[in-house]
């Protein structure tokens, strides 16, 4: 693992969260966009050097809508920047952790995601992240 990549953090309403946010940031989220697979709405903001994502669900099938009835709004996951997503899911599938997917797959913000499972990473959602070769 490189660095964190991001944090992401569950929403209600991003109506009411980006002024929010803005606020908070000082500043614009720099993209917003949504990814039908994971049925959310993504808003990413850079914050010095770095960057917060916040979740909003658009499907009531969402893991976000299920992850805010559970613990309501907050801090959802930690995402690590990795140079090659297959090889580091393979490491830690060796060492033990299990992956909530089993294969990378398309995520916001022009990158391959996976998920590690949070009952083998003591309670915390972690997502790792490639950056995708040609968009």
């Amino acid at each position: 693992m490189k660095k964190i990549e991001h944090i992401g953090i569950a929403i209600k309403s991003a109506e009411v969260s980006i002024p929010l946010f803005n606020k908070l940031y000082n500043t614009e989220p720099y993209k917003i966009e949504e990814v039908e697979s994971e049925h959310v709405k993504t808003i990413f903001y850079q914050v010095g050097p770095n960057k917060m994502e916040l979740l909003e669900a658009t499907s009531p099938d969402s893991a976000i809508v299920k992850f805010i009835e559970k613990k309501g709004e907050g801090i959802h996951h930690i995402a690590y920047d990795v140079e090659d997503i297959h090889a580091e899911m393979e490491r830690l599938k060796a060492a033990g952790f299990v992956f909530i997917n089993e294969q990378p797959k398309n995520g916001a913000d022009n990158k391959l995601i996976a998920f590690l499972h949070p009952k083998s990473t003591n309670g915390v959602l972690i997502e790792l992240c490639q950056e995708r070769i040609n968009g």
